[in-house]
């Protein structure tokens, strides 16, 4: 943590700030983080494209409404995610943040939204994705009910007590879990039917999604550790957890060679492997500069783009397969 006493004070001149916004309307947008919904995004069009290169017809206002409430399903998770480390005290004392990318939204810190604005909003978001859940597996099946039960459990117990996972080491798992479900649930949305192939597609991608969190956590560590916030960089220590994030970007290449090796997913699928170069750049930048938040501006941004590009790849590749009639 920093030792000046100022540094709590600092704000970066894009956080938000009272008075910057028009009106109520884009004041709640923008404290949604919209442009952190992109993996939400490609993991719908991962499913999406799953679903159709297996011969499923593709029904345009069904894959409408499959991404419009997972988008909103995203949006009220990250507004509580806000709302539970603002109650814990994780990002007043996060000094070191790199806004936008860690230290949370500062709607709260900044005097912009109150705490109990922002966990009101953010559980009505979360609402309002329930009856077009509930629509969406009467129509395709009751498969849908656990998937969307389990992501909205796992976007949830991420930051809210009691199960705090990621105060417990355990956020990456989560994070694992829900970007894998979201590439399966929009596939089975219109397949009607479990099925390997979003796995198989979706698996490297929520793995790459996982290492935004990871790489986050380095310049949290300092506010974390002294909010008892202990996540994986806060129990190891920079020096050895840093080694983790290329060892992620590794494992999730690594299945998609896998799965392109075994036959399950395209050839031409192998594209996304490319963004392994993002991932390790992005990884010796964090390897070099694990203990200066300051240095990983750049590190974070490619590690987001890796995430996006990889599965936005895989979904193009999957969608030509599908306008093709071929299957993997």
């Amino acid at each position: 943590m920093s030792s000046d006493p100022s540094a709590s004070l600092r704000i970066h001149p894009a956080e938000p700030l009272p008075g910057r916004f028009r009106g109520p309307l884009s004041c709640y947008f923008a404290a949604t983080r919209p442009a952190f919904l992109s993996v939400t995004l490609v993991g719908c069009l991962i499913g999406i494209a799953s679903a159709c290169a297996s011969g499923v017809a593709f029904d345009p206002l069904r894959g409408a409404i499959i991404v419009f409430f997972a988008l909103l399903a995203h949006a009220g998770i990250n507004v509580i995610n806000d709302y539970h480390d603002a109650r814990s005290g994780a990002d007043a004392a996060n000094h070191e943040r790199i806004f936008p990318f860690t230290g949370g939204s500062r709607f709260i810190q900044n005097g912009v939204l109150s705490e109990r604005r922002t966990g009101l909003f953010g559980h009505t978001l979360l609402a309002l994705v329930i009856p077009p859940g509930l629509w969406l597996a009467w129509t395709s099946g009751p498969g849908l009910l656990l998937i969307g039960a389990a992501g909205l459990f796992f976007g949830w117990a991420y930051t809210a007590p009691p199960l705090a996972l990621v105060r417990h080491g355990l956020g990456e798992i989560a994070i694992a879990a829900g970007w894998l479900l979201v590439a399966v649930g929009s596939d089975y949305a219109l397949r009607g039917a479990f099925s390997f192939q979003p796995v198989a597609a979706g698996l490297s991608f929520s793995l790459l999604v996982v290492n935004v969190l990871y790489i986050n956590q380095f310049p949290d560590r300092a506010g974390d550790a002294a909010t008892g916030k202990r996540t994986l960089v806060v129990r190891l220590g920079t020096d050895t957890a840093k080694w983790g994030y290329p060892l992620i970007g590794i494992a999730a290449h690594g299945w998609l060679l896998a799965m392109i090796g075994e036959g399950v997913l395209p050839q031409k699928t192998g594209l996304a492997a490319f963004t392994l170069v993002l991932t390790l750049t992005a990884g010796g930048d964090l390897i070099k500069h694990a203990g200066e938040p300051s240095a990983l501006r750049p590190a974070l941004v490619r590690t987001i783009l890796a995430a996006n590009l990889h599965g936005a790849l895989i979904a193009i590749v999957l969608a030509w397969v599908a306008g093709q009639g071929n299957v993997p």
